[in-house]
């Protein structure tokens, strides 16, 4: 059975010598897993389908990873890069932690990359995927398990490209996924940026921006606006008559905020490696057990948080704990099923795997999701992967 405390519950101390002795040999038999994820705020709900999909895979497999005794630490790193990079700190230094697996997003990636990684922890990320860190701040003690940032954004840029868009318009949030959505975008995309616009993080009043669009009509715009910001925009979007304008995105019409934006968001089109009506055995297990236990559709944070469960457990099962150098090679070798069907690390241990234009849609008991439409990428690397110097 796992252990599961949260960060505010300290160590008891022990006044006997001998009962330290024995709780030190305790700790090196137990294998300690922080997860620290956004658990507060309008973005809550990110970081909540990652740790539930990490739990579940957790209690599918018995309460333990690699057949050893698991301890789960979680950890809210309020999405605030000061306050995360001290609770990184005390997983790894006061905690002891093997792993810690987070963040979602790319701002508190940066600032608790080198605190995990150099107080000699694995860091697994389940979403947030810089592009730095994929390439020249690559780290061998660094695995993401979902995709580089740009990438879901470059499905919607060759879409656009091969639906013969002439015109565009760019919007995302000033951070630093923003920039590598727009840049990922324009990778795939060749034609004419009518604007792009980079609004405040967590801002939820897009009326300027939309008169904007209104008035520069473009055949189509793409945004990334995950969380509250995704469901603010496109009801505003709606409600604003532009819907006759493509609306493409990236993180903005998912499984996340679609209990929110509801009919809203219907045909509006999202890029993605996984969507829940992936066809396999194993993710159509997941989404039922997910769906019994949480009562919502997972989206792709609650898929990735099940995935870097499945990696480490397949990781410890081989190497054991002892030998942090065979642990890497058993975390590089992947050998594990991902729900999304195929995939592999790349040399900075980023994934190698497909992607997939998804669109909303209402299932029949009402539930809204969003369902894969077609292939745009197969075996995709990233596009940084060449200045990573491990």
């Amino acid at each position: 059975m796992a252990i599961i405390r949260t960060a505010a519950i300290g160590f008891l101390a022990s006044a006997a010598l001998v009962g330290s002795a024995f709780a030190q040999e305790e700790a090196d038999d137990t294998l300690t897993v922080g997860v620290m994820v956004t658990l507060s705020g309008p973005a809550a709900v990110l970081g909540q389908q990652a740790r539930d999909g990490f739990m579940l895979a957790l209690e599918d497999m018995g309460g333990e990873l690699g057949g050893v005794k698991t301890e789960i630490i979680t950890v809210d790193d309020e999405l605030k890069p000061d306050v995360a990079a001290n609770k990184a700190r005390e997983l790894v230094e006061r905690d002891d932690a093997d792993f810690v697996v987070g963040p979602i997003f790319s701002n508190i990636m940066q600032a608790i990359a080198k605190p995990v990684t150099d107080g000699g922890a694995f860091l697994i990320s389940p979403n947030a995927g810089p592009s730095n860190l994929a390439g020249a701040d690559c780290d061998k003690n660094l695995f993401v398990v979902s995709y580089q940032n740009d990438q879901n954004h470059e499905v919607l840029g060759k879409y656009a490209q091969d639906q013969g868009y002439q015109r565009v318009f760019l919007m995302a949030p000033n951070y630093q996924a923003g920039k590598d959505s727009l840049a990922g975008f324009k990778r795939s995309y060749k034609g004419e940026v009518v604007n792009e616009i980079y609004t405040s993080l967590g801002q939820l009043d897009f009326s300027a921006e939309l008169a904007q669009i209104a008035a520069a009509q473009p055949d189509a715009v793409f945004t990334f606006m995950p969380g509250g910001m995704g469901v603010n925009l496109v009801k505003q979007y709606r409600q604003a008559g532009l819907d006759q304008i493509p609306f493409l995105s990236a993180f903005t019409v998912d499984e996340t905020t679609l209990p929110a934006q509801q009919d809203a968001a219907l045909g509006f089109f999202g890029g993605s490696n996984w969507a829940p009506d992936m066809d396999n055995e194993a993710s159509k297990a997941f989404v039922a057990a997910y769906e019994e236990k949480y009562g919502s559709v997972p989206g792709s944070y609650a898929m990735h948080g099940y995935d870097a469960a499945k990696l480490i457990d397949a990781a410890v099962r081989k190497a054991g704990l002892g030998d942090q150098d065979a642990l890497r090679k058993a975390l590089e070798s992947a050998d594990f099923q991902s729900l999304r069907g195929d995939f592999e690390f790349g040399p900075n241990h980023y994934p190698v795997q497909d992607f997939y234009l998804v669109k909303v849609a209402k299932r029949d008991d009402g539930k809204f999701q969003t369902e894969i439409e077609q292939t745009i990428f197969e075996d995709y690397a990233d596009n940084y992967v060449a200045s990573c110097k491990m």
